[in-house]
């Protein structure tokens, strides 16, 4: 039996290998870099060991580094969880070199679909459906264009050895080809050390639907239901769930057999996902991953089982738990995936620390996968997942209302997230009716990211935990300074910034007094939590004050509200800089030459953060005069890249 395992990999991935780990008894053992030295999941594990400077690259990377950790630690396994080693077949086959159990399917398979050129070329063979499109070698750029116009517009470009969204581009024109073959190209090499591409068919308004499936050492093969993963944006998934809505029993059941084909042609084992796309009742492969799926959890509430824990049961070299007979799905599960990201500012990726983080109770048919606590920094070195809200309900309806009710009890501050987003997105009608196409998020962006000004109620629960906060007895602080009896009526103006609210003190509650309305409060502050009765209705939020911001939470939503403090300047002047860095990031490729002449909105310099790429453009007509930093600096949010001097008027 397996008795010591090392997660090769960091975050909620790590810390949720090592709870099934733990609860089988195995001793755990977890690697870090400098950024993570006080990570959760270093601080949860038995032993652990630091493997480098942060960027992934030069840790969570280096398999040889992994490796001499797991022989100095005594691992006899390794789990690669997803992202970074997971799908390396180089270092599957070294951890067998080495005697290591790599908790994964062999090294062919994974090199099998590692090939999405390969992969399609096995799948025709097993008799699956396939997207029209060139999945070859030759990679010439004439070639390439000629092939785009075989396909057919709108084309995908897709990195042959990729994931995730990352060198994927939709051309919609021939004029546009040739600069997005250039940045699919750029990003694939970067993120996957390969810049080999194929190209698709773009296929019009279709699902995303992936079937589980799981194999073992004795020629057993079996399909643990499918996951709906449609709602995506930049091509990487926001919710997920299982089972797949508005599937035939018929075609449900062909969707799955089909994926046991597809693993049993790469004799595969353990854990794999086959992903599909699903037009009408046609559907075609895509790829597979093989390795455990982000998404896992929704199979899980759905089935029952514990997929990591089966993982480890076949890299025992066991028989699969269960026979596909006895494979039954119970209820419905989603998953958000909550980010560290601005939605209003193009879903950038947010760095920075959690000054608060509070997660919804322990109950039933709720569960939180994370790998970061109150006081943790979201780095900008990785992927800005904050944490996954998986619940279950007995139908699709009632999981959906679970998952509404739980988005409004996670409440967070020191960063932006996506958690409003999330919400939205759960009460649209179109999604509350069926999982809507991939396509969805995209053109519905911008009613799902409005910007919206702080409603009436946040307004008001700041202004109560302002006055909370002053009543409350503190010694020499400037919160003193208020003075007064609650027998005396006394009116205060709260020194908001941009709203003019005005309480005075009634008795044992305050008046209110906001636009032309006049709210009853009581209310006091236990810690972070505001308890507050406005009106007879009992409100509870979530607040975070200093001297100068009041940070109030309440449902999904997350406002911070500016106090005039001796520092404060009504009239600020705010100067755009659209050629800044929109956050810490490298610079990857100037676009123009110094000295040309360029017109507003023309592409100017390409940074990536984060495992993406953004392309900041010009901000009118005028000629760039210098670029600030060369190709392959680090720049850090907010510095300057580029210099472009507008023309003169007249």
């Amino acid at each position: 039996m397996l008795k010591k395992i090392l997660i090769a990999n960091r975050g909620e991935i790590a810390c949720r290998v090592m709870r099934t780990a733990k609860r089988l008894g195995m001793s755990t053992v977890a690697v870090y870099s400098e950024a993570d030295a006080d990570a959760l999941h270093v601080k949860q594990a038995d032993e652990a060991y630091f493997i480098g400077p942060a960027p992934s690259k030069d840790s969570y990377l280096v398999s040889e580094r992994i490796l001499e950790v797991a022989k100095q630690s005594g691992a006899d396994c390794i789990h690669p969880g997803y992202g970074f080693l997971s799908e390396n077949d180089a270092f599957a086959n070294a951890c067998e070199e080495n005697n290591i159990v790599f908790i994964g399917p062999l090294a062919s398979s994974i090199e099998a679909m590692g090939s999405k050129t390969r992969a399609k070329e096995i799948m025709a063979q097993a008799n699956v459906p396939l997207v029209p499109g060139y999945y070859g070698q030759q990679q010439d750029t004439e070639f390439l264009t000629s092939e785009a116009e075989k396909v057919g517009y709108p084309v995908l470009i897709k990195a042959a050895f990729g994931g995730g969204g990352k060198g994927m581009r939709v051309v919609r024109s021939a004029d546009e080809f040739l600069s997005a073959l250039e940045g699919a190209k750029r990003e694939a090499l970067a993120s996957f050390g390969n810049d080999l591409v194929l190209l698709e068919r773009f296929v019009d308004k279709p699902r995303h639907v992936e079937v589980q499936v799981f194999a073992d050492n004795h020629g057993n093969c079996v399909y643990l239901g499918d996951r709906d993963c449609s709602l995506q944006r930049r091509h990487q998934k926001v919710i997920e769930e299982a089972p797949a809505p508005d599937l035939s029993d018929a075609l449900r059941k062909e969707m799955g057999e089909a994926a046991v084909r597809c693993a049993q042609a790469i004799n595969y084992r353990g854990a794999g996902t086959v992903e599909f796309l699903l037009c009408g009742d046609e559907f075609f492969f895509m790829e597979m991953n093989t390795r455990l799926q982000v998404e896992h959890p929704v199979t899980e509430m759905v089935t029952g089982q514990d997929l990591v824990e089966w993982q480890i049961r076949v890299a025992n070299n066991e028989h699969l738990p269960l026979s596909q007979e006895h494979i039954t799905l119970q209820g419905h599960s989603f998953e958000a995936r909550i980010y560290a990201e601005d939605p209003e500012e193009n879903f950038m990726p947010y760095s920075g620390t959690l000054t608060h983080l509070s997660f919804p109770k322990a109950q039933r048919g709720v569960r939180i996968d994370t790998g970061v606590q109150q006081g943790d920094e979201i780095s900008p070195f990785y992927d800005p997942m904050i944490a996954k809200l998986i619940v279950h309900g007995h139908d699709r309806r009632t999981a959906l209302l679970k998952l509404r009710s739980a988005l409004n009890e996670v409440h967070l501050a020191g960063v932006k997230s996506n958690i409003a987003f999330l919400h939205h997105l759960a009460e649209h009608p179109t999604f509350m009716a069926g999982a809507p196409d991939t396509h969805f998020i995209d053109t519905q962006t911008d009613e799902l990211t409005a910007s919206k000004a702080p409603s009436d109620t946040l307004v008001c629960l700041a202004s109560i935990a302002y006055l909370a906060h002053k009543q409350a007895p503190k010694l020499n602080t400037p919160w003193q300074q208020v003075g007064f009896r609650l027998n005396q009526a006394r009116k205060l103006t709260v020194p908001f910034t941009e709203h003019f609210v005005v309480a005075q003190a009634q008795g044992h509650h305050w008046q209110v007094h906001y636009h032309d309305f006049e709210h009853r409060v009581e209310a006091k502050l236990e810690g972070h939590q505001l308890i507050a009765n406005v009106d007879g209705k009992r409100m509870i939020a979530d607040v975070l004050i200093d001297e100068s911001t009041i940070t109030v939470m309440y449902g999904p939503y997350q406002h911070t509200f500016e106090l005039k403090t001796k520092h404060y300047v009504s009239e600020q002047e705010h100067q755009e800089a659209p050629l800044a860095a929109p956050l810490n990031g490298t610079v990857v490729k100037h676009l123009q030459t110094v000295g040309t002449k360029v017109s507003k909105g023309d592409p100017i310099v390409v940074i990536e953060a984060m495992k993406m790429e953004y392309t900041l453009n010009a901000p009118f007509d005028g000629t760039l005069t210098s670029y600030c930093f060369d190709e392959g600096e680090l720049v850090s949010h907010g510095a300057m890249l580029a210099i472009v001097e507008e023309e003169a008027n007249g």
